[in-house]
């Protein structure tokens, strides 16, 4: 497969590729649901399909579906059009887009949709991102899933909430997930803020709508960013949270110029150095 990511980045060794080799190993013991689209809740997030959306690739970005709570729950989230596709799909493609350039190993140009109902499904894909989590509302049933897969060497990246209310919605539920683990404020040398860029100063990577409104940025109360996870008993980052902040919004306006440069920069680097964490821990 070669090296991790392009020189000058280059700082893992072949320990490393045989690590990706064994997750991509582990992921094909089961059946991958094919690629699919769905209806997103938000208009300017939408995206062409890009020609070689079927060619496979050592990394996929999985996009977790999942049910909510509150102006979402009378949606059925199976069938799109919910709070799981806030930033979707454009946010992604353009996110992968960038991920091709700057590692060296390929990449496809499209998310996976995964559904923790979809039997052993989302045991396949290594890297999940969930977006808009203040509201999300696993059941007894996908909680444990994805507990097993997070145990088992699965990456959660939670992103797209702002302000105490949120906040709660999403504790609420990640207590499911783990009841037994404690939610940590990530210290600026951690390993995941310099696995590729060193990332220890980070600003707010602000909210879209609310600059187009012009609003600060953020949404509610959530003045302040922070840089929080939970780890599994050996260290690792099994959920990145980037509560405060709006990596997705970086990604998806990453081509539009009133979208503040900076942020796209710094929302992009975080990007990378997840993907780059995810397959390498």
């Amino acid at each position: 497969m070669g090296k991790i990511f392009a020189n000058p980045l280059s700082r893992r060794t072949g320990a490393t590729v045989a690590m990706v080799g064994l997750l991509l190993a582990c992921a094909a013991v089961y059946a991958q649901r094919p690629f699919r689209e769905y209806p997103a809740v938000e208009g300017d997030a939408t995206a062409s399909l890009p020609a070689d959306y079927n060619v496979p690739a050592e990394f996929v970005l999985g996009r977790l579906m999942f049910p909510a709570r509150g102006r979402w729950g009378n949606r059925n989230w199976k069938e799109g059009y919910s709070a799981w596709t806030v930033d979707y799909p454009l946010g992604d493609r353009n996110y992968l887009r960038h991920l091709r350039r700057l590692i060296n190993t390929s990449v496809r140009s499209v998310e996976q949709p995964v559904d923790l109902d979809d039997g052993d499904d989302v045991f396949n894909w290594p890297f999940l991102l969930a977006s808009f989590v203040g509201g999300w509302d696993l059941t007894d049933d996908q909680a444990a899933k994805l507990r097993e897969y997070l145990l088992r060497g699965g990456f959660l990246m939670c992103d797209s909430f702002y302000g105490t209310v949120e906040w709660d919605g999403f504790q609420e539920t990640l207590r499911r997930v783990f009841p037994d683990r404690p939610i940590v404020e990530l210290p600026n040398d951690s390993p995941i803020f310099h696995t590729v860029y060193d990332l220890e100063k980070r600003s707010m990577v602000r909210n879209g709508r609310s600059l187009r409104g012009g609003g600060l940025g953020y949404r509610l109360d959530g003045v302040d960013p922070h840089w929080r996870a939970v780890l599994d008993d050996d260290g690792r980052v099994m959920v990145a949270i980037s509560f405060n902040n709006d990596l997705g919004d970086s990604w998806q306006y990453a081509d539009i110029a009133e979208y503040p440069q900076e942020d796209t920069y710094l929302g992009i680097r975080l990007g990378v150095n997840y993907a780059i964490y995810a397959i390498t821990h």
